[in-house]
This record gives structure tokens, sequence and C-alpha cells, in this order.
């Protein structure tokens, strides 16, 4: 099941050490079929404040996105960001093609007695 990693970065200003992050972040990706989904756009506020902007990045399964952040070819130039743009990141496993939000509607009813 697809797998991906999401940045909430709060860039100031631009450096030498953020461009390098940038120009080597891709070689770290390959080796686990990690591709960029989002990078580098603005985004479109449409609920609650949200400074900053937004990373997400596909990998085939939550296995390889861990195994890449935890590479020592990535956590090699993680600080080079770190060091200059603070936010937060996480990864997240996603559904199914055949996904059913009401059907997780229906188990969540269940569960806490409200169906």
């Amino acid at each position: 099941m697809t797998a991906y990693a999401i940045a909430h970065l709060r860039p100031e200003t631009m450096n030498e050490d953020i461009l390098t992050y940038i120009e080597t972040m891709q070689s770290t990706l390959d080796p686990f079929g990690g591709s960029f989904l989002v990078h580098g756009k603005e985004v479109e506020v449409l609920e609650g404040p949200f400074p900053g902007t937004v990373v997400v990045i596909g990998f085939p399964d939550i296995e390889r996105a861990r195994a890449w952040y935890a590479s020592d070819a990535y956590r090699a130039i993680l600080p080079l960001r770190t060091r200059h743009i603070p936010g937060e990141a996480i990864l997240v496993e996603g559904v199914p093609a055949d996904y059913d939000a009401a059907k997780t509607a229906a188990a969540l009813r269940a569960e806490a007695g409200l169906g």
C-alpha cells in the first residue's frame, strides 16, 4: 500500500545548506522508490491558519518510507534542512483504491455505540 512522507515547513531565508539539501534530496529517494508529489507549491488555505508550505513524497509502501528516512544518505543531509527550516514531518500509510469512508464511519459508529 502506498505511503507518504509529508512535511509542513516554514522556510525563512534561502541559503547554501538548503539548496544543497534540495539538490541532493532525489538521490536519497531513488533507492526506496520515493518521488515528489508536492514540492515548492503555494498552498491554498481553506480553513484555519497554515503558515508555510507542504512537501509530499510518495513511496511504494510504509517499509520503504521508513527505510528512506532512516537511511544513511538521508540522515546525512537532514541537518541541512532542520538547522534552517522549522517544521514537522510525518509518515503515513495511504488507503486502498477501494476505500469507502462510509464503511469506516459505520465501524466507528458501532465502536462508539452510536449506531
